[in-house]
């Protein structure tokens, strides 16, 4: 089942967050836990953890790229 990840909110007040980072590409699999990529807000920078096992199908927003909260990241196949 293909599955649209959004930008989530990490505090109460954050609106928006830049990609910094992506650590897996397309075509690559990945387990429930693992970091599929980072976000900068302007408290912190975290890593955003898969929510099931599954494939990267497409990255949405690009590295520095700064996304609304709720707006989509990236499409991942669910696996498991």
């Amino acid at each position: 089942m293909k599955i649209t990840l959004k930008m989530p909110r990490l505090s109460m007040n954050m609106e928006d967050g830049t990609v910094t980072g992506w650590r897996k590409q397309p075509g690559e699999s990945f387990v429930k836990g693992e970091p599929l990529y980072d976000i900068e807000t302007e408290k912190a920078t975290s890593e955003f953890e898969a929510p099931c096992d599954g494939v990267l199908l497409e990255i949405l927003a690009q590295v520095d790229d700064t996304v609304e909260v709720g707006h989509d990241v990236c499409v991942i196949e669910k696996t498991g």
